[in-house]
């Protein structure tokens, strides 16, 4: 009980560790390197930036701002602990974009700019997924979208958004190159995103239908070091009932197993694919 309870505690800290120096990330990365230079990557901030050079408005201000009303939204239709979370996220990353505005500027070579802010956003915004929850804006967008049950992916959605807002800054500021290299940017968003989140060291996920399910299990815990799941299921064409191994590995693991497999059994059938996201859930 009081092991669950110590548990649960450290995984708090760490979400909150986890969003403070996502934020932090991300609003060095658009303070530092995005908005002296009028690029966008895309989503409240782009929005903001407009309002910023136009109106003279702080972006954290502006930020907080457009996300008040889907917060109210929100409140209503997604849980209460995701949306208290995000409402953290989007005032840290608001108080951070405002407090480097005041860092002295550190290139204004727009294609370095796009380049150096993707990357520490990417790396920001990775971290707070991390914490399972979101800097508002877009994210928070399509999650109320979603729980409309809206027939669209969410990476379209938020590519929709962010394309819109790019154009917003290209018709505001008159300059064609600003969304040349804020699409820059958002591409280097996204890939460091995925690098944080995900890592670079992708799991396969290994079906495996073989005569010989128990050697390929013993195969795959003794010498892969790995467990695996037996499904049980039945071939279509001659009505056969197989049992499918199923195992989750590194994906230098995979030709170890093809070889061995090889050798216990030259008719067996693999799939391997990528598991992007494997989570063992612990509390």
């Amino acid at each position: 009980m009081y092991g669950c309870f110590f548990m649960k505690k450290n995984w708090f800290f760490k979400q909150i560790l986890l969003i403070v120096l996502g934020t932090l990330f991300a609003g060095f990365g658009m303070a530092s390197f995005l908005l002296p230079n009028k690029l966008s990557s895309g989503g409240f901030s782009g929005i903001a930036t407009v309002f910023y050079y136009f109106f003279h408005w702080n972006v954290g201000t502006v930020v907080i701002i457009l996300n008040i009303p889907f917060f109210i939204f929100a409140a209503l239709k997604i849980g209460k602990n995701f949306l208290l979370k995000t409402i953290l996220g989007t005032t840290l990353l608001s108080i951070f974009i405002d407090i480097f505005e005041y860092v002295p500027l550190l290139t204004n070579d727009r294609l370095l700019a796009s380049i150096y802010g993707g990357v520490l956003i990417g790396i920001g915004t990775g971290l707070v997924f991390k914490a399972h929850t979101s800097t508002g804006g877009t994210d928070l967008i399509v999650q109320i979208l979603r729980s409309f049950k809206v027939r669209i992916s969410s990476s379209k959605l938020l590519n929709m958004i962010d394309i819109l807002v790019v154009i917003l800054n290209v018709i505001f500021f008159r300059e064609f190159e600003i969304g040349l290299y804020s699409a820059i940017a958002i591409f280097i968003d996204g890939v460091m995103i995925d690098i944080v989140f995900e890592g670079i060291n992708f799991s396969k996920l290994v079906f495996i239908i073989s005569d010989k399910p128990n050697e390929i299990i013993n195969l795959v815990k003794n010498e892969i070091n790995s467990g695996s799941t037996e499904l049980y299921g039945r071939g279509s064409f001659y009505q056969q009932e197989k049992i499918v191994v199923m195992s989750v590995m590194n994906r230098r693991e995979i030709p170890i197993l093809l070889d061995r497999i090889n050798e216990i059994d030259r008719k067996a059938f693999l799939i391997v694919s990528n598991a992007r996201e494997v989570y063992r859930i612990r509390i």
